[in-house]
Protein backbone atom coordinates (compact mmCIF):
# COMPACT_ATOMS: atom_id res chain seq x y z
CA UNK A 1 0.00 0.00 0.00
CA UNK A 2 2.82 2.44 0.90
CA UNK A 3 4.54 1.79 -2.47
CA UNK A 4 1.34 2.75 -4.28
CA UNK A 5 1.14 6.08 -2.49
CA UNK A 6 4.78 6.91 -3.22
CA UNK A 7 4.31 5.91 -6.89
CA UNK A 8 1.14 7.98 -7.16
CA UNK A 9 2.89 10.97 -5.62
CA UNK A 10 5.78 10.64 -8.10
CA UNK A 11 3.38 10.54 -11.06
CA UNK A 12 1.44 13.52 -9.67
CA UNK A 13 4.68 15.48 -9.26
CA UNK A 14 5.68 14.78 -12.86
CA UNK A 15 2.27 15.85 -14.14
CA UNK A 16 2.34 19.02 -12.03
CA UNK A 17 5.77 19.91 -13.40
CA UNK A 18 4.28 20.14 -16.91
CA UNK A 19 6.06 19.41 -20.15
CA UNK A 20 9.83 19.41 -20.38
CA UNK A 21 11.39 22.79 -21.02
CA UNK A 22 12.89 23.58 -24.40
CA UNK A 23 16.62 22.98 -24.70
CA UNK A 24 19.24 24.85 -26.72
CA UNK A 25 22.54 23.07 -27.31
CA UNK A 26 25.39 25.05 -28.87
CA UNK A 27 28.49 23.38 -30.28
CA UNK A 28 31.57 25.00 -31.81
CA UNK A 29 33.33 23.20 -34.67
CA UNK A 30 37.10 23.84 -34.57
CA UNK A 31 36.90 27.21 -32.76
CA UNK A 32 40.68 27.62 -32.92
CA UNK A 33 40.25 28.09 -36.69
CA UNK A 34 37.51 30.73 -36.52
CA UNK A 35 38.19 33.82 -38.64
CA UNK A 36 37.95 36.32 -35.76
CA UNK A 37 36.55 35.23 -32.40
CA UNK A 38 39.12 36.64 -29.98
CA UNK A 39 41.50 39.50 -29.53
CA UNK A 40 44.82 38.26 -30.86
CA UNK A 41 46.85 41.19 -29.52
CA UNK A 42 46.62 40.22 -25.84
CA UNK A 43 43.86 42.52 -24.67
CA UNK A 44 40.11 42.10 -24.90
CA UNK A 45 38.05 38.93 -24.83
CA UNK A 46 39.64 35.53 -25.03
CA UNK A 47 38.20 32.79 -27.24
CA UNK A 48 36.55 30.96 -24.28
CA UNK A 49 34.94 34.23 -23.10
CA UNK A 50 33.60 34.97 -26.60
CA UNK A 51 32.18 31.45 -26.96
CA UNK A 52 30.57 31.61 -23.51
CA UNK A 53 28.96 34.97 -24.34
CA UNK A 54 27.68 33.68 -27.68
CA UNK A 55 26.27 30.55 -26.04
CA UNK A 56 24.31 32.76 -23.61
CA UNK A 57 23.06 34.88 -26.51
CA UNK A 58 21.86 31.81 -28.42
CA UNK A 59 20.10 30.46 -25.34
CA UNK A 60 18.49 33.82 -24.44
CA UNK A 61 17.21 34.43 -27.96
CA UNK A 62 15.97 30.87 -28.58
CA UNK A 63 14.15 30.24 -25.31
CA UNK A 64 11.03 32.36 -25.99
CA UNK A 65 10.72 30.97 -29.55
CA UNK A 66 10.76 27.27 -28.71
CA UNK A 67 7.92 25.08 -27.51
CA UNK A 68 8.31 23.00 -24.37
CA UNK A 69 10.09 19.76 -25.17
CA UNK A 70 11.78 21.05 -28.35
CA UNK A 71 15.54 20.75 -28.75
CA UNK A 72 17.51 23.17 -30.91
CA UNK A 73 21.02 22.02 -31.81
CA UNK A 74 23.25 24.77 -33.21
CA UNK A 75 26.74 24.10 -34.55
CA UNK A 76 28.79 27.25 -35.09
CA UNK A 77 31.24 26.70 -37.95
CA UNK A 78 32.87 30.14 -38.14
CA UNK A 79 32.76 33.48 -36.37
CA UNK A 80 33.93 36.83 -37.66
CA UNK A 81 33.16 39.42 -34.99
CA UNK A 82 32.04 42.92 -35.95
CA UNK A 83 34.87 45.26 -36.77
CA UNK A 84 38.59 44.69 -36.61
CA UNK A 85 41.15 44.88 -33.88
CA UNK A 86 43.18 48.02 -33.59
CA UNK A 87 46.59 47.15 -32.10
CA UNK A 88 48.63 49.68 -30.22
CA UNK A 89 45.98 50.88 -27.79
CA UNK A 90 46.61 49.83 -24.20
CA UNK A 91 43.00 49.45 -23.10
CA UNK A 92 41.95 46.57 -20.85
CA UNK A 93 39.20 45.43 -23.23
CA UNK A 94 41.09 46.16 -26.43
CA UNK A 95 39.94 48.43 -29.20
CA UNK A 96 37.69 47.09 -31.95
CA UNK A 97 36.75 49.43 -34.78
CA UNK A 98 33.36 48.69 -36.38
CA UNK A 99 32.52 50.12 -39.79
CA UNK A 100 29.91 49.47 -42.49
CA UNK A 101 32.47 47.28 -44.22
CA UNK A 102 33.06 45.05 -41.18
CA UNK A 103 29.71 43.61 -40.02
CA UNK A 104 29.71 40.45 -37.91
CA UNK A 105 29.35 37.12 -39.71
CA UNK A 106 28.45 33.81 -38.08
CA UNK A 107 28.27 30.61 -40.13
CA UNK A 108 26.16 27.91 -38.50
CA UNK A 109 24.01 24.86 -38.99
CA UNK A 110 20.95 24.03 -36.94
CA UNK A 111 18.40 21.31 -36.32
CA UNK A 112 15.16 21.75 -34.41
CA UNK A 113 13.73 18.53 -33.00
CA UNK A 114 10.38 17.78 -31.47
CA UNK A 115 10.64 14.36 -29.90
CA UNK A 116 12.43 12.13 -32.40
CA UNK A 117 11.24 14.16 -35.38
CA UNK A 118 13.34 16.92 -37.01
CA UNK A 119 10.97 19.79 -37.82
CA UNK A 120 13.51 22.30 -39.19
CA UNK A 121 17.15 22.22 -40.20
CA UNK A 122 19.59 24.08 -42.37
CA UNK A 123 22.80 26.02 -42.72
CA UNK A 124 23.07 29.79 -42.72
CA UNK A 125 25.60 32.56 -42.79
CA UNK A 126 24.16 35.16 -40.45
CA UNK A 127 25.22 38.71 -41.23
CA UNK A 128 23.77 42.14 -41.90
CA UNK A 129 25.73 44.80 -43.79
CA UNK A 130 23.35 47.40 -42.30
CA UNK A 131 23.96 46.37 -38.69
CA UNK A 132 25.21 49.84 -37.76
CA UNK A 133 21.79 51.21 -38.72
CA UNK A 134 19.79 48.60 -36.82
CA UNK A 135 21.83 47.96 -33.66
CA UNK A 136 22.76 50.61 -31.16
CA UNK A 137 25.24 49.55 -28.48
CA UNK A 138 24.21 52.50 -26.28
CA UNK A 139 20.89 50.74 -25.63
CA UNK A 140 22.36 47.26 -25.14
CA UNK A 141 23.75 45.59 -22.08
CA UNK A 142 26.74 43.30 -22.22
CA UNK A 143 29.16 42.86 -25.06
CA UNK A 144 28.77 41.50 -28.57
CA UNK A 145 25.85 43.85 -29.30
CA UNK A 146 26.22 43.64 -33.07
CA UNK A 147 26.39 39.85 -32.95
CA UNK A 148 23.31 39.79 -30.70
CA UNK A 149 21.46 42.05 -33.15
CA UNK A 150 22.09 39.85 -36.20
CA UNK A 151 21.23 36.69 -34.24
CA UNK A 152 18.02 38.31 -32.91
CA UNK A 153 16.97 39.00 -36.51
CA UNK A 154 17.97 35.48 -37.61
CA UNK A 155 15.86 33.88 -34.88
CA UNK A 156 12.89 36.06 -35.87
CA UNK A 157 13.19 34.88 -39.49
CA UNK A 158 13.89 31.18 -38.80
CA UNK A 159 11.50 30.66 -35.88
CA UNK A 160 8.85 33.37 -36.32
CA UNK A 161 6.01 32.05 -34.18
CA UNK A 162 5.88 29.00 -31.97
CA UNK A 163 2.06 28.89 -32.20
CA UNK A 164 2.18 28.49 -35.99
CA UNK A 165 4.44 25.42 -35.86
Amino acid sequence: MGGRIVGSLAVAALLAAGPAAAEVRVHYAAPERFTDAENRFGSGQTLPATLAALTRIFQDLAAPRLRPGEILDITVRDIDLAGFERPGFATPTGLRVVTDATPPRIRLSYALRRGKRTVAQGEDTVTDPNVLLTANPRFSSGGLYYERAILRDWFARRFPDTAAR
